[in-house]
């Protein structure tokens, strides 16, 4: 056990729409203990930052730690981030969360420095730093959660583009005049291919009358759907799940192959809860299809793979984010 005084410890905190998840780790990225609770993101920022400083200090607690041997924290948060200002511009699942100053207020409650990012861009750091050993120049995660979003390495380093938007994968439109997307467009990939997206189409089906066994498992409106539920009824032969996950993941490997085209890395990851629950049934259409549209020649030598991450992936790559920006 390191003395009081020695501060060599750093927590990442994954900041969520419904749930924080904090992990104290040590400078080589190993953790040492997590802590998790509820967002309850509807009570407004004010409250959300206690809930955040209590989690993180949870976690110390269950590190046995104190503050004193800490470093830094660094914190991956939903939506719109300005790093340099430390300012949450806009996260749209948060209620009230605009213009909020997230660092100086968890500073002023942990009296620690804090640093954050947009949450799939901790991820994608996440993954090339500590999954993945920084091995790779060129980098781009792809998370399929909830909703769908991306992180860029370029030059080893994270890029935020000009607008600190870069990586919005997600909102690239992949079948004109398709579904309706969250953030008003159409047709765009996280409308097609995210758990929200499956979810829907297979509501929709039932409720025009097509028959999967989802319904004997979890009643007619799948109010209670998981993904896990999805696995177990691709094992049981279940047609039309089997389809939907199918065009999930031919939507997928479209998305991977626009990115081949386009920036044309060493490496695309792709993480997040529905890749960690049918990442068997999903990877090899991914990486057949991604083939198939990207053009002659561009996708030798590119690697396309599963991270093993899971849950881990934010505050993994919210700590990188915290020793990145506290060296020496």
């Amino acid at each position: 056990m390191a003395e009081a005084s020695s501060k060599q410890f750093y927590v990442g905190v994954d900041l969520g729409g419904t749930k924080i998840l904090a992990g104290v780790f040590t400078p080589g990225l190993k953790i040492v203990a997590t802590s998790k609770t509820s967002t309850k993101a509807d009570r407004g920022p004010k409250a959300v930052l206690d809930r955040i400083g209590r989690t993180v200090r949870d976690a110390i607690d269950e590190a046995d730690l104190d503050l004193k041997q800490i470093r830094s924290v660094g914190i991956g948060a939903p939506g719109s981030i300005n790093p340099e200002e430390g300012k949450v511009i806009f996260s749209p699942n948060m209620p009230g969360w605009e213009d909020v100053a997230l660092k100086k207020e968890l500073e002023k409650i942990l009296e620690l420095p804090v640093f954050i990012e947009n949450d799939c861009n901790a991820c994608t750091l996440g993954v090339h730093a500590a999954e993945l050993g920084a091995k790779y120049k060129s980098l781009f995660g792809i998370f399929l959660g909830t909703g769908i979003g991306g992180g860029l390495i370029l030059d080893g380093r994270l890029h935020s583009g000009f607008n600190r938007t870069a990586g919005e994968i997600g909102h690239m439109v992949i079948e004109v005049g398709g579904p309706k997307c969250g953030c008003g467009n159409r047709g765009c990939f996280e409308a097609l291919a995210s758990r929200t997206a499956i979810f829907r189409r297979l509501e929709l089906a039932v409720k025009d009358g097509q028959k999967t066994i989802l319904t004997e498992m979890l009643g007619d409106d799948l109010t209670d759907l998981r993904s896990g539920d999805l696995r177990k009824a691709l094992k049981k032969g279940d047609k039309l799940v089997e389809k939907v996950i199918e065009d999930a993941a031919e939507y997928t490997g479209i998305a991977v192959g626009n990115i081949i085209n386009v920036i044309n890395p060493e490496c695309i990851v792709i993480g997040g809860g529905v890749i960690d629950a049918l990442e068997d049934e999903m990877m090899s259409i991914i990486i057949e299809t991604a083939k198939d549209y990207a053009m002659p020649g561009t996708a030798k030598g590119v690697e396309i793979v599963a991270s093993r991450l899971g849950d881990h992936a934010g505050i993994t790559g919210a700590a990188v984010l915290a020793r990145e920006n506290l060296k020496g």
